[in-house]
Parts: C-alpha cells; structure tokens; sequence
C-alpha cells in the first residue's frame, strides 16, 4: 500500500508516518510536481495501488481516481473538505448548525478566510474595510462568533474515535500548531449525532470535522480537515489513531477487497 504526502508535509509528519508504517505495510511516496506531465508519472507509479492520500489536491485526486487508482480518502472528500464553501454548502444540506458565511463583508468585525486555508493560516480578524487582506485567493466572510472553545472531532468511517477541546489564550485561532491549549473532550449526544451525520454523507476513511461551542452550550459547526492532523489526538488521548486508522483498511479490505489485478485490467 501507498502512503502520498507532499514533501514538506511529509517531514512535518514524520511521526505520524512511522506509526503507520509500524501498524501496516506503507511504502512512503514523496511528491510535488501536480503539472499534467507530473499527474501523468504519478499515475504511472501509483497504478494498480491502494492509496492512502494525505495532500490537499482535490484536482490531482481525481486525475488519480479516474485513473482506477482505490484513494483513501476518496477524491470527493478531499475536494469538499479543502473548499471551505463547498463545507459550508454540506452543513445547509444536511441541515447542521453552521455559522453563516458570505462571499462580502457583512458587517465589521468580521473574520475572512481563504476558501482552501488549513491549519489556522490565512484567517484574518477584520476591523474595518482596510483590514481585507490583499489576496487572489477567493475569500469567505463569517461573522465574529462568540465562543469558550473550538472542538475538533476525529473520525475514522463513521467511528468517533476521539474529540480534542481547544481553546486559544491570546488570539482568535484555537489550532493546536499555533500555541492553543488542548483537552480531552466528551461530545454530547447532539454533537455526536451531527457529526456521524456528516461523515456518512461524505463516506469518508479519515478526517477531522471542526465545530466551535458557544457560550450556551450549543455548537456550530465550521470546518472539515482532510488531510487532519493528529498532534493534537495524541496530546490528549491514549489510544493511537494510526493503529485504529489501519485496522479501518484492514476492516475495509476484508469487506470488500482490493485486488490489484483488478485494477490493471
């Protein structure tokens, strides 16, 4: 089996590798050319295989899918995940609470986001019109929501395995990789049922689904993370989510098997 990261990433997650490649049989790819030609070789190398996808390249995931390449997770998951509007456009289909976005300011202060930002970068706290970031990048516009806390939420198939609370001291980005501080958390029957809702619409292997708690209690959700990051899991949790992610193949495997020379005809 395959495990695709882009280089950079890759070295940001050396440890996360070595857990999976020491609970199942990886062979780790390295990649960074998403030209036509570099799809092309990439295919090439990965025909045939079972692919576990950790980078965010929804186009490329599905220049791979098309080419009869089984990805984990599938291309849809991670083109949905990494377009922050397409998340928002899923939570009003599925009818979770969500906090509302728009695509111009709707009133000051406001947050604005890229639509393919990750990890708590190119978030921005506007003030005033001046305070909109020069940026080509298309932009979602969500009012300040006042909250105690973030909550990310992990799931591997339609299995909570773990929910990390995480609350930021002197800034409004509540991400674990920026300095947050992080807990163990128990999610109420509610949540938990508004997030198994969304990970069965997207029949998803791996991600993290992100909800803000607000003051009263409630919650709304924001974000979908594929690929997530674990730094935080292991933070607070003792299980390993490496090891519970490949016994998931494995379950898959075993329900549905994947025969290589399947894939080749």
């Amino acid at each position: 089996m395959k495990l695709l990261y882009e280089t950079q990433d890759a070295q940001q997650n050396r440890g996360f590798i070595e857990e999976l490649q020491r609970s199942g049989d990886f062979d780790l790819v390295e990649w960074d050319d998403w030209s036509d030609h570099g799809l092309t070789q990439l295919a090439n190398t990965l025909a045939g295989e079972q692919v576990v996808f950790r980078a965010r390249r929804p186009l490329a995931a599905r220049y791979l899918e098309d080419h009869g390449i089984h990805l984990i997770n599938r291309a849809e998951v991670n083109r949905i995940a990494n377009d922050k509007w397409k998340s928002f456009e899923l939570f009003m289909m599925l009818g979770v609470p969500t906090i509302p976005s728009y695509r111009q300011t709707p009133s000051y202060p406001c947050i604005a986001k890229t639509a393919n930002g990750h990890g708590g970068a190119e978030v921005w706290l506007l003030q005033s019109e001046k305070d909109i970031p020069n940026t080509t990048a298309p932009l979602l516009f969500q009012p300040v929501v006042a909250h105690q806390a973030d909550i990310r939420v992990y799931v591997i198939g339609l299995e909570i395995v773990g929910a990390v609370k995480r609350i930021s001291n002197d800034s409004f980005k509540a991400n674990y990789s920026l300095g947050a501080s992080v807990e163990k958390y128990m999610l109420t029957a509610a949540q938990e049922k508004n997030v198994l809702r969304i990970a069965r619409a997207l029949n998803s292997d791996y991600i993290g689904i992100d909800f803000l708690l607000l003051e009263d209690g409630q919650h709304v959700f924001n974000e979908i993370e594929d690929p997530v990051g674990a730094r935080s899991f292991y933070e607070t949790h003792d299980d390993n989510i490496a090891e519970l992610f490949v016994e998931h193949i494995r379950k898959m495997e075993k329900h549905a098997p994947f025969h290589r020379e399947d894939r080749l005809k």
